[in-house]
């Protein structure tokens, strides 16, 4: 899988998690990302677990390169750099956390590829 630079991954980190409206409910201010910064998932298990928690969210997701990019940069970087990357655009983050958490949670029960 392709390594990502931290700038490149830092804007791409930004664009989708804004975007990502659907299936996302109000978190709240200070969630626990854990399972999510601390995902072995594999990209094809994340994807899988994310159109089950939210199958609009999932056919967005599907449909957006961006998004795509986003998910595969964050499951390639290690999790100090998933903290770091989750602590500069944590607004957009902590807006989808539970979807992002759910997905997190449940992608062990998906095939790895």
């Amino acid at each position: 899988m392709a390594k990502h630079s931290p700038a490149r991954l830092v804007v791409v980190v930004c664009a989708p998690a804004l975007a990502w409206t659907t299936g996302a409910g109000v978190a709240s201010a200070d969630p626990d990302l854990t399972p999510l910064i601390n995902t072995n998932c594999t990209y094809p298990q994340a994807a899988a677990a994310l159109n089950a928690a939210s199958p609009d969210g999932g056919a967005e997701y599907a449909a957006s390169p961006e998004r795509q990019t986003w998910l595969h940069a964050f499951l390639d970087s290690g999790a100090e750099q998933r903290r770091q990357l989750i602590q500069q655009q944590a607004a957009a983050v902590n807006q989808y956390a539970g979807l992002l958490v759910t997905m997190a949670n449940t992608c062990k029960s998906y095939p790895a590829g």
